[in-house]
């Protein structure tokens, strides 16, 4: 039971707890969807399988390796003193950020804005402060509002510059080579040891219960990355290798990723299978089917996906029927059911209590979310950004995509376990205190707050996160496995690089930085959709002041209502 001095104060309580849920699943919706978004842009990944992931991914990062110990008062960014003795006045300050950061997320990603929920809750804590009229750490220390906003510039060239040369290690040693599979089975095995190595490094340095790397002891990592990159190493050669060797080499449409455990066993020439696939299926997907299709392209997209031409170079894309910038007669958008169509049309006109109808409905709220088309775009403009891109061998870029999804779910898992304490920090600050009837900043996590935000930030993507897929995916450029690994692998690196330079950058902002510098290494500025990386910029010059704004007004009208 709460001590009288706060035990009134149980309605604040109720607002931050409501805003708390509404600020983690516009935080998942938003964040986790950026740690994704390359992998459904190169269909390496369907929205229901990253669905799926990002709620079990999300909730290991929350749960298992949440901060415990959550910094409630995120990078001292604001000093409590005002509050020192007044804990109602705290309770209500952390709600007011709680309500201006959740408003902010759900209202940016509506808008297809990527934006940092740090900085969100950064810029909610300063609005606050000022109308409190507490110190706020505007010089250039860590965690200061001055590092938080040279980060939109930082974060991305660095992310930019990383992933354009691991991409252009592809590029010239793999992709654009004479024999492009051969090079890629021989060099395949290095790339997923690596990838492995610094998944490891990214764990070890970013999980919030972890120690700092002096601490750890840079022997010990260096045996760890040393050991993951050897340990891989062994694996891709024993299992991985027989795996494609069958699969695209032999040209053996039945296999699947579940058939890796086989290993060894694949090299036979008719070896068993389990669950296996069709065998008149198709070998890889096509990672670069359009929203467009001609005459042409119907009757070889498919030729084009399974080639096998030892020949095969990057080529760019067929721009002959976008010269003039418009749709020409032979090129038709194609049709794909949204969620309207598929699960509400077909029942329209039965009655609302039909139950055929009400079944419609309830798939429809369950489901719209992951069966929306995020990968193609119906743009005219986009659509020439992609011609634009040059096009590799689909067998070569299927061998990335597993280094892709790995990446992906790393970085998901790390942003479970360090930014929900961006929706549970504040909230943790007013629970304790009202538990403890004074100002207490630094309590001990409720495990269940963990569990709770976990969840929340799985099923904000999956009900809301198909609109930042769409901003961040294919908008920008054509993406692809080998693209799409490059970025992932570059933002990683870079967050990592900051974290030992105590520089505070976004993941967000890193992927996109990261996107940008793939998309260059078309030597063609028009294979980047600059307005789309405009739009985003502008959200994230918004987040601050608005999130500030919102959370300041608030603060502000509650501290001076007039009352009886």
């Amino acid at each position: 039971m709460a001590p009288p001095a706060t035990a009134k104060y149980d309605w604040i309580l109720a607002i931050i707890t409501i805003a708390f849920c509404c600020s983690a699943f516009g935080n998942g919706a938003n964040d986790v969807a950026n740690s994704y978004a390359s992998s459904v842009a190169a269909r390496t990944l369907s929205m229901p399988q990253v669905g799926i992931l990002s709620v079990i991914t999300e909730f290991v990062g929350a749960v298992a390796l949440g901060n415990r110990v959550t910094k409630t008062i995120k990078n001292s960014i604001i000093s409590i003193s005002p509050f020192k003795g007044k804990p109602g006045v705290l309770m209500l300050a952390m709600s007011c950020a709680e309500v201006g950061s959740a408003t902010w997320l759900i209202v940016a990603t509506r808008l297809g804005f990527p934006v940092s929920t740090t900085q969100t809750i950064v810029g909610a804590l300063v609005g606050v402060g000022l109308a409190a009229e507490a110190e706020i750490k505007w010089g250039w220390d860590e965690g200061s509002v001055s590092q938080v906003a040279a980060s939109w510039a930082i974060a991305p060239a660095i992310a930019a510059a990383f992933a354009a040369v691991l991409f252009g290690s592809l590029k010239y040693l793999v992709l654009e080579r004479r024999d492009p599979l051969k090079w890629a089975m021989r060099l395949i095995p290095a790339y997923l040891a690596f990838t492995a190595s610094m998944l490891a490094l990214f764990i070890i340095i970013e999980v919030p219960n972890a120690p700092s790397l002096e601490d750890f002891g840079a022997g010990k990592a260096a045996g760890i990355i040393l050991g993951c990159f050897f340990g891989m190493l062994a694996i891709a050669y024993g299992f991985f290798m027989p795996y494609f060797h069958r699969r695209l080499i032999k040209n053996d449409a039945r296999l699947k990723w579940w058939h890796i455990p086989l290993g060894p066993t694949l090299w036979k020439d008719n070896p068993w299978l389990y669950l296996p696939a069709d065998p008149e299926g198709d070998i890889v997907v096509d990672h670069y089917e359009g929203a467009y299709i001609t005459d042409t392209e119907s009757d070889n997209s498919q030729l084009a996906a399974n080639s096998s031409d030892k020949d095969l170079k990057g080529v760019p894309a067929d721009t002959t029927a976008l010269e003039t910038g418009h749709k020409e007669p032979g090129l038709r958008l194609r049709k794909r059911l949204e969620p309207e169509e598929r699960f509400l049309a077909p029942t329209k006109h039965l009655p609302v209590l039909h139950p055929s109808r009400l079944w419609s409905i309830t798939k429809y709220i369950l489901l719209q979310g992951v069966t929306r088309d995020c990968v193609t775009h119906g743009d005219m403009r986009v659509h020439k950004t992609h011609a634009l891109a040059i096009r590799y061998d689909n067998k070569v870029e299927h061998l990335w995509t597993y280094a892709q999804v790995a990446s992906a779910m790393i970085m998901s898992i790390a942003h479970g376990s360090n930014d929900v304490s961006n929706a549970v920090g504040p909230w943790s600050a007013a629970y304790a205190t009202y538990r403890a009837g004074v100002v207490d900043t630094s309590s001990r996590t409720p495990v269940w707050s963990l569990v709770v935000a976990g969840f929340l930030l799985g099923a904000g993507f999956w009900v809301f996160g198909y609109h930042i897929i769409r901003s961040i995916g294919n908008r920008i450029t054509q993406l692809s496995p080998t693209r799409g690994f490059s970025m992932e692998l570059g933002a990683a690196i870079t967050v990592l690089l900051a974290s030992r330079l105590g520089l505070p950058v976004s993941t967000t902002q890193c992927l996109c930085g990261a996107c940008l510098g793939v998309a260059l290494m078309n030597y063609n500025l028009g294979a980047v959709n600059w307005r789309q990386m405009l739009f985003i910029l502008s959200g994230w010059i918004l987040t601050l002041p608005i999130a500030g704004l919102i959370a300041g007004l608030f603060m502000l009208i509650a501290l001076n209502t007039p009352h009886f």
